[in-house]
């Protein structure tokens, strides 16, 4: 299957590009190439804002992994640029190029204002907590327009924090191993019958806030255990600063950012 990767020289697309190559042909796509790109790899620069450059790097692909775009908060111009605009045309370059699958790579940022003694799913109101997390929510509601009305098969991953181990408190709930995205980005590609779905993407983690019983429906079955590295997590968290609104929110410091409260005014039992 040949797969379209956006974001491609990101930490997380440099990752997939060296996890995916045995199960899939990858033609790449950022802004600039990858540093390290390979003589075998297959490069097209382009702007997600510049709507004919993706329609054409889409073209003769069977499937989109959506990993561009803005990956933290910034302000508002640029995240309707990289984010709205630029996910508005890489679904309708999808369209109008006949791609079967998208796998949206969202973010737990849609749901940041829930509480972590909360455990939500994936059909929890949005509630985000930043300019970022918006722009995604905005993503998983145009890719199932583009599901329903246009016959995409659409697959949004809420994603946590992808890295080697979890850092801290916080990650201890939310990690994903990165060979466990790939399992993911695989049923988003490969499984029959998908018409539009929303999952978490976070590994066998013991303190999780998610059900992701969805996902294990779809015939996920992550390999990575975050309270393996428990102990090690909890002695970097007690070194980081303390702050009511990012401890009681899953958002973390994307909470706390920009916030005026007052938090009683939010808080939920």
């Amino acid at each position: 299957m040949r797969i379209l990767l956006t974001g491609a020289a990101g930490s997380i697309g440099s990752r997939l590009r060296r996890l995916l190559p045995p199960h899939y042909e990858l033609v790449l796509t950022d802004l600039e190439p990858p540093a390290d790109l390979r003589p075998d790899e297959t490069f097209i620069a382009a702007d997600l804002d510049d709507a004919a450059a993706i329609e054409r790097a889409a073209s003769g692909v069977e499937g989109i992994l959506h990993f561009g775009g803005q990956s933290v908060e910034a302000s508002w111009e640029t995240v309707l640029k990289a984010n709205i605009a630029g996910t508005y045309n890489l679904f309708e370059a999808a369209r109008k190029q006949g791609v079967r699958r998208v796998v949206f790579a969202s973010t737990n940022h849609v749901v940041g204002f829930y509480p972590r003694a909360q455990t939500i799913g994936p059909q929890a109101l949005p509630l985000p907590d930043s300019r970022y997390g918006v722009s995604k929510a905005f993503g998983e509601a145009l890719g199932a327009l583009y599901a329903y009305k246009y016959g995409l098969g659409v697959f949004c991953i809420r994603i946590g924090n992808v890295s080697e181990r979890p850092k801290d408190e916080r990650r201890l709930a939310i990690w994903l191993k990165p060979e466990d995205l790939v399992s993911l980005i695989r049923i988003g590609l490969e499984r029959g019958g998908l018409i539009y779905e929303v999952v978490y993407g976070a590994s066998d983690n013991a303190r999780s806030w998610w059900d992701n019983s969805r996902a294990i429906e779809l015939g996920y079955r992550p390999e990575g255990k975050s309270e393996a590295y428990a102990s090690e997590a909890l002695a970097a968290q007690a070194l980081l600063p303390s702050g009511e609104v990012s401890e009681l929110f899953q958002g973390g410091p994307f909470c706390l950012a920009e916030f005026i409260g007052p938090l009683e005014r939010i808080k939920r039992e």
